[in-house]
């Protein structure tokens, strides 16, 4: 038989390397590149089950003991893996299926709570300890996504709690679709771009802005305490306009008499001292007629 040579061209040319082409990571650096985006986790990673950090777990490990024999009782040391499935979970709020390793247990636990949602979301300390570092993920991933953020501000509403404000991706969504709508653009003076504005408009849009920039909390503030004040002044004005004429007259009877008794008392207290001072007169006087 004829020896078949390759060509040059057809043979796989390996590129001289001193590094791996694709190295591989830790589990720490998988870790960090995967969360770095994401609010640390409360519990922290699983040190020893390293694997449980990467899937949905529900808090099952390897378990660890002995296979002993009928007749001699002898013990042999085994261990339990928990059973650990890849699925295709659906996200009501991603809109779009999530592939993830799960516990057959966790996935009793999802048909029972309803969805994979309602399995992230829960808000006992118990749910969120067994989620691990891939359910916390995936817990932020689904609380960033608008269905779920109209939820919460529906509930704060109930709750009397002050509602979150939109983020700025939302807002830029929206504008963005107001743009959109019908080929025209929107000025936030609240008239088109293509139409030109009346002088009632312009003054009514400088009237909207003024209040925008003026409507603050430190403003409202101060404007609640001068209305205030403006108040208390109204009723003392008031109480002394209605205040009965008789009252008024016998007001001014009694600061009367009381200047009287004042003028009584300053001219007894006069006499008595005139007296005081005669009193030394006639004692010297008399002192006299006896010599």
């Amino acid at each position: 038989m004829l020896a078949t040579h390759r060509l040059p061209s057809t043979l796989c040319l390996r590129t001289f390397s001193t590094t791996c082409s694709r190295p591989a990571k830790s589990t720490k650096a998988k870790l960090r590149d995967l969360h770095a985006d994401v609010p640390p986790y409360p519990f922290g990673p699983s040190l020893w089950f390293k694997q449980s950090n990467h899937g949905l777990y529900g808090g099952t490990r390897i378990q660890f003991g002995n296979n002993v024999s009928e007749e001699t009782e002898t013990k042999t040391r085994r261990k339990w893996h928990p059973n650990i499935k890849y699925k295709n979970l659906f996200s009501c709020a991603l809109n779009r299926k999530i592939k993830v390793r799960v516990s057959t247990r966790v996935l009793r636990t999802i048909d029972k709570v309803g969805g994979l949602d309602e399995y992230l979301l829960g808000e006992k300390t118990a749910r969120i300890r067994e989620l691990g570092m891939e359910g916390w993920r995936l817990r932020w991933m689904i609380m960033q996504t608008p269905a779920v953020r109209k939820r919460f501000n529906e509930q704060r509403k109930a709750l009397g709690l002050l509602v979150v404000k939109k983020t700025p991706t939302e807002s830029a969504e929206e504008a963005a679709v107001m743009e959109a709508r019908d080929g025209e653009t929107f000025d936030l003076t609240g008239g088109q771009s293509g139409e030109s504005m009346n002088d009632d408009d312009q003054d009514l849009s400088s009237d909207i802005v003024a209040t925008e920039t003026t409507d603050t909390p430190a403003s409202r503030a101060s404007s609640s305490v001068e209305e205030r004040e403006g108040e208390i002044l109204m009723d003392q004005h008031l109480d002394n306009e209605h205040q009965p004429a008789a009252e008024t007259a016998g007001f001014e009877e009694q600061n009367q008499t009381r200047g009287s008794e004042k003028t009584d008392e300053v001219s007894v207290t006069e006499k008595e001292e005139q007296s005081v001072k005669d009193k030394p007169v006639q004692r010297s006087a008399k002192r006299k007629s006896k010599v």
